[in-house]
């Protein structure tokens, strides 16, 4: 079977509930993971995205802030979340996916930003962003013998050719050495596969978010690659396909982010 995935932070999915539904209906991915859904589980567009076709929800909100949703066309079961760093925040939840050719577990993360200043001492952002990627080494792409792709916003950007300015970046928040260093060594430690990078060469720019600061977003192109998805190698190796769909950045009261398509021959 082909089975499409999407990633997406959302940036408030009530606010942006109609072009959650219009993605929905042009692009119809199997399961949709969306970050930073800023409402608590009850507030969640349930009813909305039922009726689009996606009877499945895996929520994990919180008011004002943070949040992540699962919601698929297909079963999900064994729903849990992770309180990585104890903070209390809703930046992960887990399940898996029934596909009909066997079950994926599905990871969607939104990692802390970080704040502006790259020095943990000087900024408890910065330390706690650290602190949240060294707890994620811990997850195991082939965990319990069930294969899993990890996506979302993992607020950084590791290659040079991830973000408009490898040398003006180098000192800002999401591109540093130590972040790019210890993304590495959480996907090295996981045994985890870019698959964006599979499909689309290391050597081209890639971009998934554009600064709000940003009027003219499209003409400057100060982006960076924000957004990930990673799979278990075997499932990596299945992947046929990655579509960033640049042209939502530019969507009506869009978000900074735009959604990453990752289809996989299951």
């Amino acid at each position: 079977m082909t089975f499409k995935l999407a990633t997406w932070n959302i940036n408030s999915v009530r606010l942006r509930l109609p072009i959650v539904e219009q993605f929905l209906a042009d692009h119809a991915p199997d399961v949709l993971c969306l970050q930073e859904i800023k409402c608590i589980n009850d507030a969640f567009p349930g009813k909305a995205l039922k009726k689009a076709g996606y009877e499945h929800h895996a929520v994990h909100g919180q008011k004002g802030y943070h949040g992540v949703a699962i919601i698929s066309r297909l079963p999900l079961r064994d729903i849990a979340s992770t309180d990585y760093c104890k903070m209390g925040d809703t930046r992960h939840v887990e399940a898996i996916v029934e596909t009909g050719t066997g079950p994926v577990r599905m990871h969607n993360f939104y990692v802390p930003a970080g704040g502006d200043v790259p020095d943990r001492e000087k900024n408890p952002k910065f330390d706690h962003k650290l602190r949240f990627l060294d707890e994620m080494r811990q997850l195991d792409a082939e965990a319990g013998a069930v294969p899993s792709i990890l996506v979302g916003d993992l607020n950084i950007a590791p290659l040079e050719t991830d973000v408009w300015s490898h040398k003006q970046l180098l000192k800002v928040v999401s591109h540093t050495p130590v972040e790019t260093e210890t993304l590495n060594d959480v996907q090295a430690a996981g045994g985890w596969e870019d698959v964006m990078r599979r499909h689309i060469d290391p050597a081209e720019t890639l971009f998934t978010w554009w600064s709000y600061r940003s009027p003219n977003w499209s003409e400057s192109n100060k982006g960076r690659r924000l957004d990930h998805v990673w799979a278990a190698p075997r499932l990596a190796e299945r992947s046929t396909g990655i579509e960033v769909l640049r042209d939502a950045r530019g969507w009506e009261k869009p978000s900074d982010h735009v959604p990453v398509i990752a289809t996989f021959d299951l």
